[in-house]
């Protein structure tokens, strides 16, 4: 496996167990209200969705960027629902949990890696297993 096949798992690793976390997070959130409820279920669909595209078409630039611009979202919204509250989904702030902070540091690492695949779209392309030719990274 290649640099680029790494950083590209890792994207499509982090959104698939961001979505799962916030899949089984979002009936607990739905008791909370319909804002955090359907704040939580958008999110399992969008990343879940991100996931497969970035499976399905590993040199997209366009799913490599909604991957980033998706967690760089949650990794946002989380700081602000633990220190002012999200204006209509959660207005109160939350308090701080083991289970959200490594759901935060996985994509964390997805951030990382989804960036690194966009800010090269190049290179994304050189590594697609769909060419034909053998690769020169």
């Amino acid at each position: 496996m290649t640099q680029i096949g790494l950083r590209r798992d890792l994207v499509i690793v982090a959104c698939a167990i961001s979505a799962g976390i916030h899949g089984a997070l979002t009936p607990e959130h739905f008791a909370e209200g319909r804002g955090p409820g359907m704040g939580f279920a958008a999110s399992t669909l969008v990343l879940a969705a991100i996931a497969v595209a970035v499976t399905l078409r590993p040199a997209s630039t366009l799913a490599l960027t909604a991957a980033l611009a998706t967690l760089v979202g949650l990794l946002v919204a989380y700081g602000l629902a633990i220190t002012i509250g999200v204006p209509v989904l959660h207005p109160e702030p939350e308090p701080i949990d083991g289970l959200a902070l490594a759901t935060k540091a996985i994509e964390l690492v997805g951030v990382l890696a989804a960036w690194s695949l966009v800010r090269r779209p190049s290179v994304a392309l050189i590594d697609n297993p769909h060419l034909k030719g053998t690769s020169t990274t």
